[in-house]
């Protein structure tokens, strides 16, 4: 057994940066192909029953190759995890990110973009072209694309990468301005948002947002 995998199993990270420590060594674990999948076995599975103790809440984008227990090597218990095409906000996501904090007191929220994301790049195709798509496709556009104008704004040569990464900085900062309960959690050091890019092509996730105490 790893020094990883006791942590994750005896010793559940309480603080935002024991959480952000902990997730992040799993990321190193999964790209050195060395994932040692803690919290997978019968015992773990049976001490779930009655309870649940996760130590960060994940909300990320819908995409198959984003599956953030696998990134993180993760286990049962381990993430409360949320997921909307282009990790869209609605009024829903809120009240279950609320949720994760409010009563299961998770330390770290994580937002969690990709690059190559479909529903970054259909909006900015919507932007550039002033054609938008059909059906409720239109209302994920809407929803991402002052993010991409922002992106924009900032520098009229951004390519879909530089707007991906406006869109996780924006949907991050937006968690705390839009939700109450998770702005205090915050002010009062009980939970941090970060916000993270995962590269496919290696499987790393980069920090490009955080409000709160990760170090």
């Amino acid at each position: 057994m790893t020094d990883g995998e006791v942590d994750a199993i005896t010793f559940p990270p309480h603080t935002p940066a024991e959480a952000w420590a902990t997730l992040m060594a799993g990321n190193a674990r999964f790209v050195d192909g060395k994932s040692s999948h803690p919290n997978q076995d019968a015992a773990r599975r049976a001490s779930l029953l009655s309870t649940q103790h996760p130590f960060a809440v994940i909300f990320g984008c819908s995409d198959s190759r984003l599956a953030a227990e696998i990134i993180f090597d993760l286990g049962l218990g381990d993430a409360f995890v949320v997921r909307t095409a282009g990790h869209v906000i609605d009024n829903t996501v809120l009240g279950s990110l609320e949720y994760s904090v409010e009563y299961l007191e998770v330390p770290l929220i994580v937002v969690l973009g990709h690059d190559s994301c479909g529903a970054v790049t259909a909006t900015e195709a919507a932007v550039s072209t002033g054609k938008m798509p059909a059906g409720f496709i239109r209302d994920l556009v809407e929803r991402i694309t002052p993010s991409v104008l922002t992106s924009l704004r900032k520098n009229k040569d951004s390519d879909v990468s530089d707007m991906i990464e406006e869109h996780v900085r924006q949907t991050a900062a937006r968690l705390v301005e839009n939700s109450p309960i998770i702005a205090t959690a915050v002010a009062r050091q009980r939970t941090a948002v970060v916000g993270l890019t995962y590269r496919l092509d290696d499987g790393s996730a980069d920090l490009v947002y955080s409000n709160g105490s990760i170090a």
